[in-house]
């Protein structure tokens, strides 16, 4: 059984970018341990051979025709954009 102590609380809080008083601390180390009892449940469920589902009722997703319905106006759209190129927004680069 895996237990969370309050310092890897504290790094969890830290990391999810949450504010807990250290006075929870201890509160929400429980709570994590008891996600983690139940993850560990869940590995020993036998699941070889069971189809994934989208829902607990056998149902089909609902489907429709891929057809534009609206549009043929770029101008118009990219009159708003602060920064626009040949007919597409431009944005700053993000990945190098």
């Amino acid at each position: 059984m895996s237990t969370i102590d309050i310092s890897t609380a504290r790094k969890v809080a830290h990391l999810a970018r949450i504010r807990v008083a250290e006075d929870q601390l201890p509160q929400l180390a429980e709570q994590l341990s008891g996600i983690l009892t139940f993850m560990e449940q869940l590995n020993e469920v036998d699941v070889d051979g069971v189809e994934p589902m989208t829902s607990v009722t056998p149902m089909r997703l609902k489907r429709r025709v891929d057809e534009v319905t609206d549009g043929g106006y770029p101008e118009k759209i990219l009159k708003n954009a602060p920064d626009a190129r040949e007919g597409f927004f431009a944005v700053p680069k993000v990945v190098e």
